[in-house]
């Protein structure tokens, strides 16, 4: 499986997506995808994940904030070398599509950023 990675202000955020065979009906046009991301703190400060945003984007065009700026459920807090692993999952109307986002993080001072969440493909049985 391929990784994507990228860092913003020590964090990195490495992706590997993959073609849910099982779970997909190309006949009914979806195709479904997991992604797993892992989030390193390598940083000397705590942080703290608050939100997510995701944009989905389809071959045909269309684009979806499927989540808008979602508040985590667990709001994982990362100490200095804390590694934290996320698994999710789409389902798209077309064999080919993208994904972008960010997360929103605090540090313990009350600073709030956004930590980059690298594009990466989705293509059908393309693992």
């Amino acid at each position: 499986m391929i990784t994507y990675a990228r860092t913003t202000r020590d964090i990195t955020v490495r992706v590997q997506p993959i073609y849910l065979d099982a779970a997909s009906n190309p006949v009914r046009q979806e195709f479904a995808f997991g992604y797993a991301l892992r989030i390193e703190n390598e940083s000397d400060k705590e942080v703290q994940l608050l939100r997510r945003r995701w944009t989905i984007r389809e071959k045909n065009g269309a684009s979806n904030d499927r989540n808008g700026d979602t508040k985590l459920q667990a709001q994982p807090i990362l100490k200095p070398g804390d590694t934290h692993v996320f698994d999710w999952s789409c389902t798209l109307a077309s064999f080919v599509g993208s994904v972008e986002g960010t997360f929103l993080v605090r540090r313990p001072s009350g600073e709030r950023f956004r930590v980059s969440i690298p594009s990466f493909p989705l293509q059908a049985a393309a693992n």
